[in-house]
């Protein structure tokens, strides 16, 4: 009788992927980060394990949403105290602070756990085309 191969935290191997989101669609990118920091993407997946990549993403002010999300989309946050509700537009946020942005939505889509904190740690993002991780990544 075979049985399914549990990976445990130190056999993991991490790899550094590069995703550019000029010209891609935010919420198919955003679904293609979360699935590679859970590491879904491998046959070695396992649940209860932190075995995804390192997701490093550029250029991230220049992603395209479609139809009126821009205008109509907001972000909501409670400061704690009464009638404290903050809201900001996906517009006004995507030119002040895109990094926030893309960390709000890909926490969304991780699991609301420790182990989903963890795996939200390995997403870099930046507004440009440059990083620092270039010794990291291959090739």
């Amino acid at each position: 009788m075979k049985f399914t191969k549990m990976v445990k935290p130190e056999e993991v191997k991490r790899d550094w992927i590069v995703l550019d989101a000029e010209g891609e669609t935010f919420g198919r990118l955003i679904t293609k980060i979360a699935t590679i920091l859970r590491g879904k993407h491998k046959p070695s997946y396992t649940p209860h394990v932190d075995c995804g990549d390192f997701v490093v993403v550029i250029n991230a002010s220049k992603a395209k949403f479609t139809g009126s999300k821009l205008e109509n989309k907001e972000y909501h946050r409670h400061t704690g105290y009464f009638g404290g509700v903050k809201s900001e537009k996906l517009e006004d946020l995507l030119k002040k602070n895109p990094e926030k942005l893309f960390k709000l939505a890909t926490r969304g889509m991780l699991p609301k756990t420790k182990l989903g904190k963890q795996m939200l740690k390995k997403l870099k993002v930046y507004a440009g085309s440059e990083h620092p991780h270039t010794a990291q990544v291959k090739g």
